[in-house]
């Protein structure tokens, strides 16, 4: 992943002070949001003038993050942050591999720069829109390639606590507690260094996954009174409806992992979340599956979206019941081809 040629061409550009930008995907989940902050405190022990951007918001259970409450949010702060932009030396894209990734508004002004772009990421069919491209798909997350990449350039020695958390917060997320496929020996030593740096594991972990409010929870019921099962094609699918993400006074970041239960009940392969936003006029869709069913394909055929093969997420412009009479759709037509 990491060619020589390109390592030591970024050990020679960091080696002297930098405008560097680090830029996340929208809607920034654990892995964006700790490969960006865990990157821009190692930028800013090399002296480097560092901003972390992120499209949109960021959910409240990864505000403890260190530095979190100095992203600088585009939606939000254009104006802040187009110059920024505009006048940074180096751009570093993390945890996505498509402009598009960062939402309409943010696209736009990103295909509009000349700065020289940085990828790290570890989603299929990455786009050819930088100048230095390091993406591996057999990595679980984009914060073990971002402890790799300090590896890779020297400076193992300069991961501190502060960095340690937020790489850590990226992977335990992104691999599921470390129990999805791309769970390796690399990631586990990798979690070892990074706890050996002072971190503390338990408490990251009650911070992401058992700090919840009571609304939470009572969404989480409710989403799972809403789960449906499709024996027939080996699937399932879970609706949320806007009126009901706003009985349980809904924030980002709530919906986080509930797909997941849907893939939990046996015979199923693949499953899915379906949430309506009247805002955005979309249903955001999270898809997951086991095995074989490749859901980036599925997404990037028929949704709008893409990931990875056994995670991919994608968006419907249709009501929240088209969309979800499409998926069942598209699922009976793909059962009568095999």
């Amino acid at each position: 992943m990491f060619s020589d040629k390109a390592i030591n061409e970024l050990k020679e550009i960091l080696s002297s002070p930098k405008k560097i930008t680090i830029i996340s995907h929208r809607n920034p989940d654990g892995d964006a949001m700790g490969s960006s902050l865990g990157l821009l405190h190692l930028l800013k022990q090399l002296h480097h003038q560092v901003v972390f951007i992120s499209p949109n918001e960021y959910p409240d259970f990864l505000a403890w993050l260190p530095n979190a409450s100095q992203t600088i949010i585009f939606e939000r702060e254009y104006d802040k942050a187009l110059p920024i932009l505009q006048n940074s030396d180096f751009i570093f894209t993390l945890d996505f591999n498509a402009l598009h990734r960062t939402g309409d508004a943010m696209q736009k002004t990103l295909e509009t720069l000349s700065n020289t772009m940085i990828m790290i990421d570890h989603h299929q069919l990455p786009d050819a829109y930088s100048t230095f491209t390091f993406s591996d798909v057999s990595y679980g997350s984009t914060s073990q390639m971002i402890y790799d990449f300090i590896n890779a350039i020297g400076y193992n020695h300069l991961i501190n606590k502060d960095i340690a958390a937020c790489l850590y917060t990226g992977i335990v997320t992104d691999s599921g507690s470390f129990r999805f496929p791309k769970t390796t020996p690399e990631t586990h030593q990798c979690v070892a260094d990074l706890i050996s740096k002072g971190i503390n594991n338990t408490e990251i972990h009650n911070l992401l996954f058992d700090n919840s409010s009571y609304e939470r929870l009572q969404l989480l019921g409710k989403a799972l009174q809403n789960l449906k099962v499709l024996p027939q094609y080996n699937a399932s699918y879970i609706t949320l409806s806007q009126d009901e993400l706003n009985q349980f006074n809904y924030k980002k970041g709530d919906t986080e992992g509930i797909v997941n239960y849907g893939l939990s009940i046996q015979g199923v392969i693949v499953t899915a979340i379906f949430i309506e936003n009247k805002e955005e006029g979309i249903i955001k869709i999270s898809f997951r599956s086991q095995g074989n069913f490749d859901v980036n394909e599925f997404a990037r055929n028929h949704f709008n979206g893409g990931g990875h093969i056994n995670a991919a997420g994608g968006k419907s412009f249709l009501s929240l019941d088209e969309t979800v009479n499409q998926f069942i759709a598209i699922l009976a037509k793909e059962k009568k081809q095999q």
